[in-house]
C-alpha cells in the first residue's frame, strides 16, 4: 500500500516521483493500491494494470499545494478505508510519503495492523529543512514527529544531505535511495541563447539572486525565461521591471512544453538556498542543458560534475559563473555532454530495485 495526500494529477515534486515509482512496481510484477487525496471530479476509483489509485474525498482548494486543515481532512478521512483495505489485502508492507503529514496516518495503521511500514521523506517535512515555511509548526510538533519518525522500520531519504539532517532531530534508521528519473531521448537542434529557470516561486528557490546576477552583465541577444509560479510572482516581476530586464513569464507548464524549454536552453540556472533533491536539475540535465546550482544541501549529489556549483546567496560568484557560460561556448558543450551521462545514473530500473529489496528486508 502507498500513502501520499497528493498523487498526480494534484500536487508538486514528491508526487510525480510516487506515481513513478508505483508504476515501476506494477511494471515489475507487483500489485500496489495508492490512497490519495481526491481533488473536484477526479475519480474515485482507477486502475492501470496492477496499479489501483484510490482518492479519499477530503478539503482541497488548490491543484498546486494544500494547507494544514486540508491535509488533516484527508488524514481523518482515510483512516477508515486504509484499515479496511489493509485488512482485507494484508499488504505486505505500508510505503508512506512525508513524514508528515500522511506519516501520522501510516504510524496508526501500522500499529493497528503490524504491517512493516517505510517512509520517504522528502524535504518539506524534516524540522530544518525548509527556512519559509513550516518552522513553527515543526517547533509545534516536535514530540509528535519523532513518534512519528521512530514508528517506521525505516525511512528512506533522497539525499544524504537530508538523511543527515533527519537523523540530527532523531536517532532512527535512514537508508538513501535517490529519487528515480527516465530521460526522454535526445532531441537535436540548436540551442538558443537562452537562460531558463523552473521552480515554483518561492524565496528559497534563488530567483531572486539570478535576477540580481543577471541586471550586471551584457546579455548581448540573451534571453530569459522563467517557468513556474508561487507566492513570489508579484515581486519577481517588479523586481525584473525595476533592474531593466526583459523576462519571458511563461507559468506552471508541465509535460512537452517544459521539455521543450529544457531541451532548447543553453542554460539552465537554479540558485535553490535549500533543496532536498530537484526534480528540475534532473529535467535539466536530461535536457542537455549546461547547470548552473548551488554548492550546498541535495543540488551538488544531483549535478555531481555537470554543472558549475556556487555558493548560496552569492551574487557575484553567480554572476561570474553565467558570465563564464554565456561566453564560453565549448563550456556548455561539454556541460552538456556530462550532463546526459549524470542523469543516466538515476534510471528507474536501478531505483525501482533498490525499493523492492528493501520492501523484502522489513518484510523479512
Amino acid at each position: 500500500m502507498m500513502l501520499n495526500y497528493e498523487y498526480p494529477p494534484i500536487g508538486g515534486g514528491a508526487s510525480p516521483v510516487t506515481r513513478a515509482l508505483c508504476e515501476h512496481l506494477a511494471a515489475a510484477g507487483h500489485d500496489v493500491d495508492v490512497v490519495t487525496m481526491g481533488f473536484r471530479r477526479l475519480p474515485r476509483i482507477e486502475a492501470f494494470g496492477r496499479l489501483r489509485v484510490f482518492r479519499i474525498p477530503a478539503l482541497r482548494r488548490s491543484p498546486v499545494r494544500a494547507v494544514t486543515v486540508e491535509m488533516l481532512s484527508y488524514l481523518i478521512a482515510a483512516l477508515p478505508p486504509v484499515l479496511a483495505l489493509t485488512r482485507y489485502w494484508r499488504y505486505d508492507a505500508l510505503h508512506a510519503h512525508f513524514i508528515v503529514p500522511t506519516g501520522v496516518l501510516a504510524a496508526v495503521v501500522r500499529r493497528l495492523s503490524g504491517r512493516p511500514l517505510v517512509i520517504t521523506a522528502h524535504g518539506s517535512d524534516v524540522p530544518g529543512y525548509n527556512p519559509d515555511r513550516f518552522q513553527r509548526g515543526h517547533r509545534l510538533i516536535a514530540p509528535a514527529w519523532r513518534v512519528i519518525a521512530s514508528s517506521a522500520d525505516v525511512i528512506v531519504s533522497p539525499s544524504r544531505y537530508l538523511r543527515d539532517l533527519i537523523q540530527r532531530t532523531c536517532d532512527v534508521p535512514v537508508e538513501v535511495i535517490p529519487y528515480g528519473f527516465d530521460a526522454p531521448p535526445p532531441r537535436t537542434g540548436e540551442r538558443r541563447r537562452r537562460i531558463l529557470f523552473v521552480s515554483r516561486l518561492f524565496p528559497r528557490k534563488g530567483a531572486q539572486y539570478l535576477f540580481e546576477a543577471l541586471a550586471g552583465l551584457p546579455r548581448d541577444g540573451w534571453e530569459i525565461t522563467v517557468a513556474g509560479d508561487g507566492p513570489m510572482m508579484a515581486q519577481l516581476q517588479e523586481q525584473a521591471h525595476r533592474l531593466g530586464l526583459q523576462v519571458d513569464w511563461r507559468g506552471f507548464i508541465k509535460g512537452p512544453q517544459l521539455e521543450e524549454l529544457y531541451a532548447t536552453s543553453a542554460i539552465f540556472a537554479l540558485p535553490s538556498t535549500c533543496d532536498n533533491f530537484p526534480v528540475v536539475l534532473l529535467e535539466a540535465l536530461a535536457g542537455g542543458c549546461a547547470v548552473i546550482t548551488t554548492s550546498i544541501s541535495g543540488m551538488p549529489e544531483v549535478v555531481g560534475d555537470a554543472g558549475l556549483l556556487t555558493p548560496p546567496r552569492d551574487v557575484p560568484a553567480l554572476r561570474a559563473a553565467l558570465a563564464r557560460l554565456m561566453t564560453d561556448d565549448a563550456l556548455r558543450a561539454d556541460l552538456s555532454e556530462r550532463a546526459r551521462a549524470q542523469v543516466a545514473g538515476f534510471a528507474w530500473d536501478g531505483v525501482t530495485r533498490r525499493y523492492l529489496e528493501l520492501y523484502q528486508r522489513v518484510a523479512d
